[in-house]
């Protein structure tokens, strides 16, 4: 009999890159605390988000369902009440999912007042909540500009920061994602110049501390009796691109590596790609001045969160929690930083699309892949199958959209595993929609890829994108156009087409209880006699309550 999980404790890092870890062969950024993790667990080379913006990412994650399934589609796009969530389908099985950072989640206020919830409810702020209970939510994003805040939620961060003496009206802002300039004055952090200062803020006073500190909090006060779903969501290494004394310092120029892009992805480029590759900030990240200065930091970030997750993986091996707690460690979405003449995410090249996962199973059974890679096509909404089935819980495939991965952790070959990933962008409410003048309805991208072939088709009449991943590892050559590669351009929109028709919404009613209805007598036991012209086209039974002598009328 296959032994249980306990706990999990499921760790997002925000716009992580899958390469940006020493296990996975970045050569220069050291992150010794995750590599031993990742001895201990199953480390996967090809996991894809399901979109590649915050978000919409992870409202996959936390619903186990696809973009165009969910519908919360970009960033702050609410979530629909009625959605079924990583907090609903645990706490069914009695393991409460507690959120310790951010999530992006958008309420859907609307449904909510619809239906009379309110949100001060517990039920109400599960839904608004993606299910979680709440510990501590902080998004991580306090910019304020001359018409008011980003996000103008409460941020305990800040009213942390502000009870360690920081006396600026917005610490955030103007201490942890900001340094001092020579002469005395705030060198915020989205002036990327500034990312070689050190951020105004003590260490061990910063967010990625903080939120470690939040979570090793919340765990010492858990029973041992109790099971318990912990979903810490770091808010780094996501820009502003500015960390603290010592990280600051400690990589440089010569450890950044190259860019992976190439002169003839600019040569007649695919008018989406081209939009991208010439806004603001495909433009800076092209700039070497701005790769010079940005990327040290963004390692030095990924440092510190290796360093905490070095200073949490000592609290679970002094505590007992190795034993019983499956462990988590993956991203939203990657960072181009320069790579494809491109900056942040958003489109479907490998530093994007791509995110680490690495699953630890204290299990015995998971034994014999403790250490190793699997190249499995491996998708983000897997997770949720995942927990429940170390859970040793049924999968509500019909609510679910992804597979558990269980039993590549237990070193076996699944039959018929997928052999395609899909990712999907709706990009309709930016710069590049509105520039080109496309419809919202029509501002989507939609990527399926195999271990060869990677196709991206855009709505609005353009023409498919390519790419050979076998022959072109790097993404180069789009053959979107090239009249050879008909065929499988053919073929792979055959595959995206069949996925599209997919059962995604029929999620009130299981395929068993459908199958349970057709194969009983369903209405016919009931009365409904449809097609019946006499007595002999049915068994006597069906006919009991039909039958008699008739009552005289009043």
């Amino acid at each position: 009999m296959t032994q249980t999980v306990k706990n999990i404790l499921f760790i997002m890092f925000d716009q992580l890159r899958f390469d940006y870890l020493s296990c996975a062969g970045h050569p220069t950024l050291s992150t010794p605390h995750i590599d031993a993790l990742a001895a201990k667990s199953l480390r996967f080379s090809n996991a894809y988000v399901q979109s590649p913006v915050c978000g919409a990412s992870r409202m996959s994650f936390y619903t186990g369902r696809y973009v165009s399934s969910h519908g919360a589609a970009w960033n702050n796009y609410p979530l629909k009440v009625g959605e079924l969530t990583l907090g609903d389908h645990m706490r069914k099985i009695g393991v409460n999912s507690t959120l310790i950072g951010k999530t992006h989640m958008k309420v859907d206020s609307e449904g909510l007042d619809r239906l009379g919830i309110s949100q001060d409810s517990v039920i109400g702020a599960r839904v608004s909540e993606c299910g979680f209970d709440v510990y501590i939510r902080d998004d991580g994003l306090w910019a304020e500009g001359p018409d008011g805040y980003y996000d103008s939620k409460r941020s305990p961060y800040n009213e942390f920061l502000k009870s360690r003496g920081y006396t600026n009206p917005n610490p955030w802002a103007n201490n942890a994602n900001a340094g001092v300039d020579d002469d005395g004055d705030i060198a915020s952090g989205w002036l990327m110049k500034n990312a070689r200062l050190p951020a105004n803020i003590a260490e061990e006073d910063s967010e990625t501390p903080w939120l470690t500190s939040r979570c090793i909090e919340f765990l010492d006060a858990q029973p041992d009796d109790k099971p318990w779903l912990c979903h810490l969501s770091y808010i780094k290494p996501h820009w502003p691109y500015i960390v603290p004394a010592p990280y600051h310092e400690m990589y440089g120029e010569d450890d950044i590596v190259p860019p992976k892009r190439h002169a003839r992805e600019r040569q007649n480029p695919h008018p989406i790609y081209a939009a991208f590759m010439n806004n603001q900030i495909g433009q800076a990240f092209q700039r070497d001045e701005v790769r010079k200065s940005v990327i040290p930091a963004y390692m030095g970030l990924i440092k510190q969160c290796d360093d905490q997750i070095g200073r949490l993986m000592r609290y679970l091996e002094q505590t007992g929690r190795m034993e019983d707690t499956m462990i988590v460690i993956t991203s939203d979405h990657g960072d181009y930083l320069g790579d494809h003449w491109l900056g942040e995410k958003d489109l479907f090249h490998a530093p994007s699309v791509k995110v680490p996962l690495i699953i630890y199973d204290p299990r015995k059974q998971a034994v014999a892949t403790r250490g190793q890679v699997s190249e499995a096509l491996v998708e983000t909404i897997d997770l949720i199958p995942t927990f429940l089935d170390a859970k040793g819980q049924d999968i509500p495939d019909h609510i679910l959209e992804g597979h558990s991965l269980q039993p590549l952790l237990f070193g076996e070959t699944p039959a018929n595993w997928r052999d395609q990933v899909i990712s999907e962008y709706d990009y309709s409410v930016t710069s590049m929609a509105k520039n080109m003048n496309i419809a919202p309805r029509d501002a989507r991208l939609f990527m399926i890829a195999t271990d060869q072939w990677k196709l991206i088709h855009a709505e609005g009449g353009f023409r498919p994108m390519l790419f050979d991943l076998v022959n072109d590892p790097d993404e180069f050559n789009d053959l979107g156009d090239s009249a050879e590669h008909g065929a499988i351009i053919a073929e792979m929109y055959d595959k995206l087409f069949t996925w599209s028709r997919r059962m995604s919404q029929r999620t009130t009613i299981s395929e068993k209880a459908i199958l349970d209805r057709r194969n009983g007598r369903g209405s016919t036991a009931r009365g409904i006699l449809l097609g019946t012209y006499d007595e002999n086209d049915v068994t006597q039974d069906l006919l009991v309550k039909y039958q008699g002598k008739a009552a005289r009328n009043p």
